[in-house]
């Protein structure tokens, strides 16, 4: 009698306990990165396990509401937070502002950015010309430029939105030119031999093929943003989740800055999902050669 095998259910699939069918028909699993499942059972079990812990603490009086919060204090200035907001300003208004700085700097930074790793991917003039600049400017940290900025900008809506675009600008340029550096010649030499021109070869052969790339640069570089911002809003800003925080901290307002440590956390969290199944949606071609 031959043997019948139940396909996994929906969730347990979904959760990460059971692989889906065709990840159970491959033979190789180590080093395949497409037979890893997501695992989320234990990411839901990790979160679950930490919040106990928290909860627990708080209940046995072990937490010092001056370096930590317990939780029902926590709770109690989050209602707060959203029903009066901090300082004259709505909560979701501190938050609108700085995801609103981040998306703008990352727009700006990939308008530039993008073409012109395409140009340095393309040209050796424009490799030539920019590639001294791009070099010397990524490794310096986009905080050491703000009391620049300051100074050209002032601590207006500008110099933010100008830091962050720094902050994306150069990441963008690299992930642009890896991702023409990635394109495998034999595509190129088959596009030409069917008759295609530059123009054709450059939007239906490099940039399909330099998106994969490109898309990696726009996350690190939106990780980036969101971290550069926070630390912008700490020093000059009177609205954002870091202005918050710091504010919160002068007044020995713990359980503010936890609750904006949280908000930083999960919107980032977000953010990088997001990215994730767009990056799905635009690019289905993604690891099928």
């Amino acid at each position: 009698m031959s043997k019948h095998h139940t396909p996994p259910s929906g969730l347990s699939v979904w959760l990460g306990l059971k692989d889906n069918v065709f990840t159970q028909q491959k033979t190789v699993r180590f080093g395949d990165a497409s037979a890893v499942n997501s695992g989320r059972f234990y990411s839901i079990l990790t979160v679950v396990v930490l919040l106990a812990a928290w909860g627990i603490a708080s209940a046995l009086g072990m937490l010092e509401s001056f370096y930590w919060p317990s939780v029902d204090a926590t709770i109690t200035r989050m209602s707060k937070l959203l029903s009066a907001g901090f300082r004259n300003v709505a909560f979701w208004d501190h938050i609108g502002i700085s995801v609103f700085r981040v998306l703008a700097g990352v727009l700006l930074g990939a308008l530039v950015g993008i073409p012109l790793g395409l140009a340095m991917g393309l040209s050796s003039v424009a490799r030539g010309l920019f590639d001294p600049i791009v070099e010397f400017m990524r490794p310096i940290p986009p905080l050491a430029l703000i009391p620049l900025i300051i100074l050209w900008f002032g601590i207006d809506e500008t110099a933010k939105i100008f830091l962050l675009f720094l902050a994306s600008l150069f990441i963008m340029t690299i992930a642009a030119r890896s991702g023409v550096n990635s394109v495998k010649i034999t595509k190129v030499h088959a596009a030409y031999s069917l008759g295609a021109s530059r123009t054709q070869i450059l939007f239906h052969v490099i940039l399909p093929n330099a998106l994969p790339e490109i898309f990696t640069g726009l996350r690190t570089a939106m990780g980036v943003c969101w971290g550069t911002v926070v630390a912008a809003e700490l020093v000059a800003a009177d609205k954002g989740v870091g202005s918050m925080i710091m504010i919160a901290k002068n007044f020995l307002q713990t359980d503010t800055v936890v609750i904006g440590i949280f908000v930083i956390g999960l919107i980032g969290y977000t953010i990088e999902l997001g990215m994730r199944y767009l990056e799905r949606w635009l690019i289905p071609w993604q690891g099928k050669g």
